[in-house]
């Protein structure tokens, strides 16, 4: 079995230092040359272990080098570069070979073991059910789950998490909202505020209870029937919206669990270290002790905490669960709060190392070159339900991915409805699509890959062949990037890449000829490449269509 390039040349490199007598214990790293003409890979090993073992950085790379026992057929050129790097230049027929692997591990391909025998927690989307999923929260649902599966894809042991609060004075506006609709509906004139829910779905959801009481809630009914049977509803509503983009969770986690008890234990323990204090009836957390820029309120001067405080629960409970990874996906509003809740994890004992917050930027929807207005509470917004009924959950899933999560997204409707190469799902998919109708046909004529080893990929000897090759096998280091990052663009770029070259390839060359040698070997990379964009797809969670 031919491992990944940088598998192959760690291996080699340590091999190497192991000779010379230096057993490493410095993270040994490969990085891809800005320059192509350095080679595929570099590293700066010998720099970083010059001082420990008493050498010229220089002097300690030509003897990494002399120590190297590399195939001739798969490494090309070996260079000392600048003030010890070490440039490694790969042979075509590495990435040609590589091929075999791709179709021996099929739908595996790609898999790594960076998390094996780890738990990673993975919470996102986490919005109160107060009314519909908006495409605000699209970005969020869309996001953690990508996180997600790419966590799965590296070995980890996911849970995703749902964090939601069905209490407070939200749910008892959104309750009162129902109970007016409700009341409207049975023919009462109704002074409907301001600031309550205005949606729709509340008067569905009182025309609901009128179908199950009739006019029996009228008189001084208990809020507590309108705040019961609005939260079933909407939450319904929201686990099925989340389903059509294939988002389902593990475990819904009910804020209200923390407050009978844990959040106190919180504020005890802050206060035993010294890191609370009393002021104005209100309990304060010393962040300025701990070099934040002012202190902040954990509990009001009315008993109520604030919502730091269940949020360092939270994250004890997650602790406590033995999660090696804890994965929060945030909108930018939270940014000024997760700092305080990390600094009192930290004081409290808990390792904030395995704590990862995500923080994305906001979503406009712009239709016809004009951003379209939103306000949540008016219900004048496009939910995500809408969304996908316009555009399909596969552009809804790859729009929300193709920008940075550190951006403002502007989601273009007019771009996500065209049926063309304009539109960037569109343009990927039509390369798995266009590779799937070239092995119909080849099947057709009588042709299939058959057994790999029996396949000669040496023939393959052209520029765009050995380009889309090498692109392929670095397949597992985009999902490694990707992973490390925690950027679902990186992938989303990668993808680009390998379509890109996949159809300049098949502009430039015939697949099914009149050589049999060469057209299985072409059949071969084809297939290959339908194999990493299905994977690549598979990790986005968007379909891999075989026709379109």
């Amino acid at each position: 079995m031919l491992p990944s390039a940088k598998e192959y040349l760690k291996a080699k490199i340590e091999s190497a230092l192991s000779k010379i007598g230096i057993i490493n214990g410095t993270q040994l790293n490969l990085e891809k040359p800005k320059n192509e003409q350095f080679g595929d890979f570099a590293t700066n090993i010998a720099m970083l272990i010059a001082k420990k073992v008493g050498k010229n950085p220089r002097e300690v790379a030509k003897d990494i080098v002399a120590n190297l026992e590399i195939e001739p057929e798969f490494v090309e050129k070996v260079e000392i570069a600048g003030p010890g790097f070490i440039n490694f230049k790969l042979a075509p027929s590495f990435y040609i070979q590589r091929i075999k692997e791709i179709l021996n591990q099929g739908e595996n391909f790609g898999k790594l073991k960076i998390g094996e025998g780890k738990k990673a927690n993975v919470e996102f989307v986490s919005a109160n059910p107060t009314g519909p999923l908006t495409v605000g929260h699209g970005r969020n649902a869309v996001l953690g789950d990508t996180i997600a599966n790419i966590l799965e894809w590296v070995g980890y042991d996911v849970t995703r998490e749902y964090y939601f609060n069905n209490a407070g004075r939200q749910m008892k506006i959104l309750a009162d909202s129902v109970r007016l609709r409700y009341l409207e509906l049975l023919g009462e004139k109704i002074d409907y505020p301001e600031d309550y829910y205005q949606g729709d779905y509340i008067k569905d959801i009182a025309k609901m209870l009128i179908d199950e009481y009739g006019d029996k809630l009228k008189d001084g009914a208990d809020l507590k029937i309108f705040k019961e049977k609005a939260e079933k509803v909407i939450f319904d509503d929201i686990k099925k919206t989340l389903k059509r983009l294939g988002i389902e969770f593990d475990v819904y986690y009910n804020e209200d669990w923390l407050y009978e008890k844990k959040i106190w234990e919180v504020v005890e323990e802050l206060e035993k270290k010294g890191y609370v204090y009393e002021e104005d009836g209100a309990k304060w957390f010393k962040v300025t002790a701990l070099g934040g820029g002012q202190d902040k309120v954990l509990v009001k001067s009315t008993g109520e905490p604030t919502y730091r405080l269940p949020d360092i629960a939270y994250h004890i409970e997650k602790f406590k669960r033995g999660f090696d990874l804890i994965v929060d996906v945030f909108g930018a509003d939270h940014i000024a709060e997760y700092p305080d809740v990390l600094k009192a994890l930290e004081v409290l004992g808990y390792d904030v190392s395995k704590v990862k917050v995500l923080i994305y930027q906001f979503v406009t929807i712009v239709k016809d070159g004009e951003v379209v207005k939103m306000s949540t509470r008016k219900a004048n917004y496009i939910t995500l339900d809408e969304l996908i009924d316009e555009v399909g959950a596969d552009v809804v899933r790859f729009f929300f991915l193709n920008r940075s999560r550190d951006a403002h997204l502007n989601f273009d409707l007019n771009l996500a409805k065209k049926q063309s190469e304009e539109n960037p799902v569109y343009y990927l998919q039509y390369a798995h699509a266009r590779i799937a109708s070239i092995l119909r046909y080849a099947s057709e004529m009588g042709v299939e890959v058959g057994d790999i080893d029996k396949v000669d990929l040496n023939l393959l000897k052209e520029e765009e062949e050995i380009k889309l090759a090498k692109l392929l096998s670095e397949f597992p280091d985009a999902i490694e990037s990707a992973y490390y990052s925690f950027e679902p663009l990186k992938l989303i770029n990668y993808l680009n890449e390998v379509a890109e070259a996949f159809h300049h390839f098949y502009h430039k060359h015939r697949v099914v000829g009149s050589d049999p040698g060469l057209t299985k070997a072409r059949l071969a990379l084809c297939l290959a490449t339908k194999i990493v964009l299905a994977n690549g797809f598979k990790i986005l969670g968007i379909s891999a269509p075989e026709r379109m």
